[in-house]
């Protein structure tokens, strides 16, 4: 497994931020804030993208038990709609950001856009959620969180698959989409279908 680096910055109380869910056609995007210990290591903990589900759960346990300060927060797919997607992922970082017990004073934030937080010095990474520790932390809290909402969300409405497919753009998501029609959890901005109906919003 990757050995990731512990910080951007040293010395300083340092967050990492990362979300979840921007490309699915469903549901909210969630975001995460971690600080970690100043030494903390652990070698399993990588970009969840490229961890097992089983592995991001048991992760998210020892994430949440050895960390300073973890936060998460979501913006809806009504407010995707409303600002769209990059507005409404940085909009869900800083809702986490406000959460936090401890008070950061740099923050790492994966992907190569944000808007300033309350005047906190920030670095944007690309593919940050593999190079440090902090941002990978967040983007285990920020998928396992969501899963477990869009699960929730699965048994609202069965037909659509969101236990397997967490929203994205399946053949069985389409198909349903199709077949049924859309839900309040879609997001309307986005596309829906590879040949667009003209739904009733």
């Amino acid at each position: 497994m990757a050995d990731l680096h512990s910080f951007y910055k040293k010395g300083v109380t340092e967050a990492g931020c990362d979300e979840a869910g921007r490309g699915s056609l469903a549901g909210p995007v969630f975001a995460a804030a971690v600080i970690l210990p100043k030494n903390f290591k652990y070698a399993l903990i990588n970009d969840s993208k490229k961890l097992s589900e089983s592995d991001r759960y048991e992760l998210r346990e020892i994430i949440e038990k050895k960390a300073l300060a973890f936060s998460v927060a979501m913006a809806d797919n009504q407010e995707i709609d409303k600002i769209n997607i990059l507005k409404a992922s940085i909009l869900a970082m800083h809702r986490a950001l406000d959460k936090l017990k401890t008070k950061p004073k740099h923050l790492i934030i994966d992907g190569n856009q944000f808007r300033n937080y309350k005047k906190i010095p920030h670095t944007c990474i690309v593919k940050g959620d593999g190079l440090y520790l902090s941002i990978a932390a967040a983007s285990i809290l920020a998928k396992t969180y969501r899963d477990d909402y869009m699960n929730k969300l699965h048994e609202e409405y069965p037909d659509y698959g969101w236990d397997e497919n967490k929203g994205y753009a399946t053949e069985k998501h389409r198909a349903a989409i199709k077949k049924h029609g859309i839900t309040s959890y879609h997001r309307k901005s986005y596309k829906l279908l590879e040949t667009q109906l003209s739904f009733n919003f």
